[in-house]
């Protein structure tokens, strides 16, 4: 008898065109969560974000995938969409370490710096908690947002004494004009004798150029006494991330303030 026709498939190796030429669709989220890591170590980080984006397609309630794509946004200095997915994933995990932490380093980028000390805060005392070691990371973001606070209230401070100068010097030589100009007056009105009226003149003048000096020199006492407070990074606490009041230098020759030390040592002798 005539052999069976063949058939027109063989099972197991059908081709499926919904799947030929793209092996992502057929990824975990994990696997997809993975591949975007491994892009990220690469430095590809616009991969990298499509990989954790196609991770969240797949489970959109896991915080992980968004705080990774957080940090290729910060990386691309996309800081926008950073911020996003970071409040994303606080929604999702309140207690995130990373998301509190990218949030606090886009904010500082920003120049929200309280809001950027508040959640890089918040992300020092969570890592804490969590024991999570993440090294001199947060500490070092923490400081540096204090410190370009007090930069910004400084230079606010010194744009308003600036402003302030200005104000008061328009002042005085507008009122030196005034003057100047009705002591012209009174000498046409009075007949007044050509020395006499420059007598008044230089009196007004020397008056008003008193003023400019004194106030000069008042503006210049304040500038001393501003450069006097800017704050050394080496007099900064290492944990208050605040000016040491009682500095101590420990056996690893680390400066910690007093009374910090003192609060760390009454929580551990509490926990014993």
């Amino acid at each position: 008898p005539p052999p069976p026709p063949k058939p027109a498939f063989t099972p197991g190796r059908r081709k499926n065109n919904n799947m030929s030429g793209s092996p992502e669709k057929s990824l975990t989220a994990q696997e997809l969560k993975e591949q975007g890591n491994r892009l990220f170590l690469s430095r590809k980080y616009q991969e990298a974000a499509a990989s954790y984006s196609k991770a969240i397609n797949r489970n959109p309630s896991v915080a992980v995938y968004y705080t990774n794509r957080a940090l290729c946004y910060v990386k691309m200095q996309q800081f926008d969409k950073a911020v996003a997915d970071c409040k994303h994933a606080l929604e999702l995990d309140s207690q995130s370490v990373k998301a509190h932490f990218f949030l606090g380093q886009c904010q500082l980028e920003m120049e929200n710096y309280d809001e950027a000390i508040g959640n890089l805060q918040r992300a020092y005392n969570l890592a804490k908690e969590q024991r999570l070691n993440f090294g001199d990371d947060i500490p070092s973001a923490l400081r540096i947002a204090k410190k370009k606070r007090w930069n910004s209230i400084e230079d606010k401070r010194i744009q308003q004494e600036n402003d302030l100068h200005d104000y008061l010097t328009k002042l005085i030589l507008s009122e030196k004009e005034r003057e100047v100009e009705q002591c012209k007056r009174k000498h046409y009105e009075e007949n007044m004798d050509d020395c006499r009226i420059r007598m008044e003149i230089a009196k007004i003048e020397a008056k008003h150029d008193k003023y400019m000096n004194e106030m000069d020199d008042l503006f210049s006492q304040v500038d001393e006494k501003r450069k006097k407070r800017d704050i050394p990074d080496y007099l900064c606490g290492k944990i208050s991330f605040e000016l040491m009041r009682e500095p101590c230098i420990t056996p690893s020759g680390i400066t910690y303030d007093r009374k910090d030390i003192e609060e760390h040592l009454q929580v551990q002798k509490g926990k014993n």
